[in-house]
């Protein structure tokens, strides 16, 4: 489907809610030796489980970790989600809803906004079906109103398009040609301000051009200007004076003095050189605090010019900024007032600037109270009851996903809820029973010790982030979340398109929706289609986690997306790459962390790939890990070996290309550094924002740093000023990439004559001798003690008690 098309049909699903949940993701139940390795299980299923990006697995019904955490000690402070602002095309609405209200409210004319059919006018989609329709001055027949009615979901009858076309004539149509003609207001506006001059070899002395009185045609009487000053507040043109005010300024202060005192010139210099008249305080005075800005509200003795005519009659129909304080004509404005505001009312110039103010990006604030898990609860729980008027735990969980959906979709929805969102298990312990935790019973110690507690999982081996020195919090740490009913987590995908595994210790479902890897570009791509203002000022908008839309909107435009929903005790595996969003039906305590086995590398470095072109930061340099593991090849195991490999001669292979085109260039400067010691902030690239390892250019006359894809576009200084820094040099390189080939060989060649071995099928002579030669190479080479090893080592063992009867009977003989 085409962004137009996409685009039409999010605002057709946005005017009339319906909501068809996704197809459901599959679910795995292990067999209890199955579960025994959460990494080979998880290889298994993988192939089934990707392509929905998301899967449930039920652990076997024995297999119930206890809670570990002391749920009088946790405390947090939540989030605040205010749910309907979630949504991306419910933002946009909710963002221009915003601008024309303050686009009328500026002018004095405050907006309230019509009601159609029960529900509030979306002024958002009625000018996006307008514009589709060629805009106003095209909609000049009934046919197409009825069209417009019937994509905003309203009846088509000859009311509804009456109303609607007198409402964008009214509402829309002045904001729209505001819009058009705004640069060339700005253009004609000729902003008035005061004169300076500095007296020739006196520094000190500003002089100001003052108002003269005598040339002042009309002038009321000396009590009706009494009767009148309290009350105005005005901007005023000053012309032709031989009036001097001269002020004695020190060079050091002259700039602030000037900002300070030239308001209160200004304010004098309609009354002549004496002082302000008494009673005239700086309240009084001050256009700011007046609130109320009649038309005829105009000094006697100040002579107001149109900003855009620049011509000074028709005083009766000017109109006094309450922003800059320039004047206007009314029918010099564009459109034209018919009327003088009542209220406050702000030209052509402020209303730009207020109005197109670059909105804040968007993210949630915290709540300003500490909750413990037992009073986040009480409050959850008695939100879902009173939200549904029945007990929480009684609401089914499609009526809650239906519910959720619809309040995301409405403008008109304001509910509040809170998550406790990101816990660090560092900082507050985590659920699963740990080796520092307090009170272990005799059978806590299967769950201290299991590989799918969430604390082991990332370090199994087999899993390469082990290789990882760092603890990173959420990554190879867990992170802990509090939710209650409709707390939501938005579209994304892990950092570094690493694998995820979640875990509900306890309470309500957790609803879970996910897209496969393969579909990652279509969801990028509907969202921005579906959505482009919010993406033009937030171009990383899926990864800052504040962002959901409508599965129905995304499958519509084509994006796979499957549903799952998860109860206490169950797992949930997202994939590489895999996006994925949900909520929570209610009070529930999850866990979670990221895990990445061998089949993960080669993905991992596209995405760094990818980073880069989004200039985005990473979490850990993919080059620094795999030349860790490759310098401690006796810890990995055959599949690891054979990716550590690939990654490798792969990353070699770049690199050599790279510094043979710097050496092209004639780079002289050549050091070693040893990048692992440096902080991440002091090896960035400044173009793309990588972490770099392997090497780097820095240039000694500008300072700059750059990955080597980007030496030559960091600066233009000369290349003798610049400096390649690397980790290893290319011999290095290619040794790394021979001893992890002769690693992977042998290893190779082990495995096939250990499986050659165990065969049914193998000849006896020689068995026992050709199982003991294999496992003294396996020592030899270092090799892990993986599943093969342990069989050969039960083979050997059983052998050897066969043979020593038969030894005995022989000696016996």
């Amino acid at each position: 489907m085409d962004i137009k098309n996409i685009q039409k049909n999010a605002k057709q699903k946005s005017a009339e809610f319906t909501f068809t949940p996704p197809p459901e993701a599959p679910v795995f139940e292990p067999t209890a030796e199955e579960f025994l390795d959460p990494l080979s299980y998880i290889a298994k299923i993988r192939p089934v489980a990707e392509k929905t990006g998301i899967c449930k697995i039920k652990p076997p019904s024995r297999w119930q970790p206890p809670f570990s955490l002391d749920v009088d000690k946790l405390k947090f402070v939540p989030r605040i989600q205010k749910v309907n602002e979630l949504e991306a095309i419910t933002r946009l609405k909710l963002l221009f809803l915003e601008k024309i209200l303050k686009f009328w409210d500026l002018q004095g004319s405050p907006l309230k906004i019509p009601m159609i059919e029960n529900k509030t006018l979306d002024l958002y989609c009625l000018k996006f079906w307008v514009d589709e329709e060629g805009g106003f001055e095209n909609c000049n027949t009934p046919k197409k109103w009825r069209k417009i009615a019937n994509s905003m979901g309203y009846s088509q009858n000859t009311s509804t398009m009456n109303f609607l076309r007198s409402n964008y004539e009214k509402i829309l149509l002045p904001y729209e040609i505001f819009e058009k003609s705004k640069a060339d207001i700005l253009k004609t506006v000729k902003k008035t301000e005061t004169k300076t001059e500095s007296k020739v070899g006196e520094p000190g002395k500003l002089m100001f051009k003052e108002v003269s009185v005598e040339s002042i045609t009309k002038v009321k009487d000396e009590s009706e200007v009494k009767e009148e000053k309290l009350s105005k507040s005005i901007k005023k043109t000053k012309t032709g004076s031989d009036i001097t005010i001269e002020i004695d300024l020190t060079k050091s202060n002259l700039e602030n003095e000037v900002l300070k005192r030239n308001r209160e010139l200004r304010r004098l210099a309609c009354y002549g050189p004496g002082p302000k008249m008494p009673g005239l305080n700086d309240e009084e005075f001050d256009i700011t605090k007046s609130r109320k800005r009649p038309r005829y509200d105009l000094d006697p003795l100040a002579i107001y010019i149109c900003a855009i005519c620049q011509k000074d009659h028709r005083d009766d129909l000017l109109l006094i900024c309450n922003g800059c304080q320039d004047t206007y004509h009314t029918f010099c404005l564009k459109p034209p007032l018919t009327a003088v505001p009542d209220g406050d009312w702000r030209c052509p110039c402020c209303i730009a600037a207020e109005v197109h103010k670059p909105a804040e990006a968007f993210g949630f604030a915290q709540a300003e109270r500490e909750y413990t898990l037992q009073q986040f609860g009480e409050m959850a729980d008695k939100f879902k009851s009173e939200y549904f008027s029945i007990s929480g735990h009684l609401v089914p969980t499609n009526v809650a996903e239906k519910e959720f959906w619809r309040i995301i979709s409405s403008v008109e929805e304001d509910v509040t809820v809170e998550y406790g969102a990101d816990l660090h298990s560092m900082d507050h312990g985590s659920g699963f029973p740990t080796k520092s935790s307090l009170n272990l019973y005799p059978g806590d110690q299967e769950y201290v010790d299991s590989g799918w507690n969430l604390n082991n999982l990332p370090v199994l081996e087999g899993s390469v982030l082990r290789f990882i020195n760092a603890d990173i919090s959420g990554m190879t740490v867990p992170w802990m979340y509090v939710g209650m009913c409709f707390s939501a987590f938005c579209w994304h995908n892990e950092d570094h398109w690493s694998y995820s595994i979640n875990y509900l210790h306890w309470g309500e479902a957790k609803t879970w929706y996910g897209v496969p890897g393969s579909g990652a570009e279509l969801l990028e791509n509907a969202m921005k289609a579906a959505a482009p203002d919010l993406f033009k000022t937030q171009p990383d908008l899926l990864h800052q986690l504040v962002t959901i839309m409508n599965p129905n909107i995304l499958m519509a435009a084509g994006v796979p997306i499957y549903r799952t929903d998860q109860q206490a005790g169950e797992f949930v595996i997202t994939f590489p790459r895999a996006y994925h969003a949900g909520f929570n039906q209610g009070y529930n305590f999850a866990e979670a962390v990221n895990f990445a086995p061998p089949d993960w590398l080669p993905i991992g470095r596209e995405c760094i790939t990818h980073y880069k072109k989004l200039k985005r930061f990473c979490v850990f340099s993919h080059d620094e890990l795999i030349c860790k593991m490759a310098l401690e090849g006796d810890r990995l195991d055959l599949d690891t070996a054979l990716q550590t490999q690939k990654e490798l001669m792969r990353a070699t292979q770049e690199e050599g290309s790279f510094r043979g085109k710097l050496a092209d260039k004639g780079i002289k400067n050549v050091r070693r550094t040893a990048f692992e010691l440096l902080g991440d902030d002091e090896r960035l690239c400044e173009i793309c924002k990588t972490t770099c390892f392997l090497s780097s250019v820095s240039c000694s006359e500008c300072k700059h740093m750059a990955c080597l894809q980007h030496a030559e576009v960091m600066c233009e200084c000369k290349w003798e000023k610049k400096t390649l820094y690397y980790r290893y040099d290319m011999d290095e390189l290619h040794i790394m990439v021979q001893t992890i080939d002769f690693r992977v060989n042998s290893f190779d060649k082990w495995m096939t004559d250990a499986k050659t071995l165990l065969l049914p099928t193998a000849p006896d002579i020689g068995r026992l001798q050709k199982l003991k030669n294999l496992i003294d190479e396996a020592d030899e080479l270092k090799l892990p003690k993986c599943k093969l090893f342990h069989q050969l080592k039960e083979e050997y063992t059983k052998t050897t008690e066969n043979t020593e009867p038969i030894v005995i009977e022989l000696d016996d003989d």
